[in-house]
């Protein structure tokens, strides 16, 4: 019988490409839509909302040092800066461009701020420790929890606040699987399936469902279809009917979604730190 952790994994295996799909994509599908990111933090600077910036907001009390792991542009982190909450930040993440563009945030906002460009928990020794660790929309990208978790862990003081889709964000590109390659694609894992998986870590979170406002996050439309053309590994001249397709699936030309990055139902785990 198989463990929770183990299911995880195996349901993040499952999103793997076809190997006969992927040969005929003409460039990867694998897009990191930076534009988005951006635009969600900025949209986070200015009016923060959810409840991973309220539930970060109570753990860091009056204040306290932060760490943000897979920190983006700085979606997570940036409004408990500008909120006067944060007195040494420490960002991680894999992408120079957006760990830049959230460095750039945090210095804007005069508190002491490093960056350490790679990935968890490959960089848990030199991040150190913090009062409050963050971790927004990363685990879908991790199918080995317990090294991950055990360093997020490790690295607070007082708590661990980790964000999450509620489901596996490439579900939404699914129907579009199954028009253009006639594909099933994989349903999970979902959170459900993250918390059984973190119970056999000894972790019992405190969980809060919420839903993101609907919100533009593609320039127009046009950046949408594109994004979506090559996550479907189709080739350019595809993009009109990617266009019609998208939007018989009901996607508003003026609210342009991401299909494929966190989505608009969400959930936030709050547990422990475990560190001195």
């Amino acid at each position: 019988m198989s463990t929770a952790q183990e299911r995880w994994a195996r349901q993040l295996a499952d999103w793997a490409i076809p190997a006969h799909v992927l040969a005929g994509a003409a460039e990867s599908p694998w897009v990191l839509p930076r534009q988005v990111f951006r635009r969600r933090a900025a949209a986070q600077l200015a009016a923060p909302t959810g409840a991973t910036f309220d539930r970060a907001r109570v753990e860091l009390d009056e204040s306290g040092s932060l760490l943000d792991i897979g920190a983006g542009a700085g979606t997570s982190s940036l409004p408990l800066l500008a909120a006067g909450l944060v007195t040494e930040f420490t960002a991680v993440d894999a992408d120079a461009d957006l760990l830049a563009a959230c460095i750039e945030g945090a210095d804007s906002l005069g508190v002491p701020t490093r960056g350490l460009r790679g990935r968890w928990p490959d960089l848990a020794k030199r991040a150190g420790v913090a009062d409050v660790v963050v971790c927004g929309n990363v685990v879908y990208n991790v199918p080995d929890l317990a090294p991950f978790i055990a360093a997020l862990t490790a690295a607070a003081r007082r708590s661990v606040v980790l964000e999450t889709a509620a489901r596996h964000p490439l579900v939404d590109l699914n129907p579009l699987w199954q028009h253009f390659h006639g594909l099933t694609r994989p349903e999970g894992p979902t959170v459900d399936d993250l918390i059984a998986a973190l119970g056999e870590l000894g972790v019992h979170p405190h969980l809060t469902r919420w839903r993101r406002p609907s919100e533009p996050e593609h320039r127009d439309f046009a950046e949408l279809v594109e994004t979506t053309r090559r996550r479907l590994c189709l080739p350019p001249e595809s993009a009109a009917e990617v266009d019609r397709v998208l939007r018989e699936h009901g996607h508003n030309p003026e609210l342009p979604p991401d299909l494929g990055s966190s989505g608009r139902e969400l959930a936030t785990l709050t547990w422990p730190g475990w560190a001195d």
